[in-house]
């Protein structure tokens, strides 16, 4: 592929996980990427800070869309119901990327510096939506509380997801796993 043609982001991020996959996270440099997409390694600097940030660009954009989503939600809610609204939401997101999310977290889970970035992206979500509550008027503890347990059931839905070899709903995986959340709060 030349340099000239369209989406450079997505042809390095294409590259990027293949290579991953191939040769492994720390055995693949920034040069084979942009060689692999037919571009320059400047034109990957361009897009990216490093070879990491190709598995996590999209961190700020699944943090607005949380924070818009609880924001979205009527006043009258409970602050657990907001958050599996919140995160339930996610799966319109998800839709057409399972076989690529799925690709992205098997790289992730073969290394042990891309799984604490992990972590930490999943920290930086649920502050946001601990904010976002704040911001709705929830105190703490209740606030940090269903932000928390809201990305645990996200956590643990995507990855019901993302085992899943057919096409699962994504967010009748989170529905159901916040119904599981709640019977367990509850003590049946």
């Amino acid at each position: 592929m030349g340099r000239w043609e369209p989406n450079a982001r997505g042809r390095l991020e294409k590259a990027a996980i293949e290579l991953y996959i191939e040769r492994g996270y720390e055995q693949t440099t920034v040069a084979e990427i942009a060689k692999r997409a037919g571009l320059t390694e400047r034109t990957f600097f361009r897009h990216f800070a490093d070879k990491r940030e190709v598995l996590f660009w999209g961190s700020g954009t699944l943090r607005d869309h949380l924070v818009n989503a609880v924001a979205a939600v009527p006043d009258s809610a409970a602050p657990i119901d907001v958050i599996a609204g919140a995160v339930e939401s996610i799966g319109a997101i998800f839709r057409e990327r399972h076989e690529s999310a799925r690709r992205r977290h098997t790289v992730i889970a073969a290394n042990a510096e891309l799984r604490e970035r992990e972590l930490i992206k999943l920290a930086s979500l649920s502050a946001a939506l601990a904010d976002a509550l704040r911001r709705r008027g929830v105190t703490d503890p209740a606030a940090s509380l269903a932000a928390e347990a809201g990305i645990a059931v996200f956590k643990i839905a995507f990855e019901r997801w993302i085992g899943d070899p057919g096409e699962p709903d994504m967010s009748q995986i989170v529905r159901e796993s916040f119904d599981e959340l709640k019977a367990v709060a509850a003590g049946r």
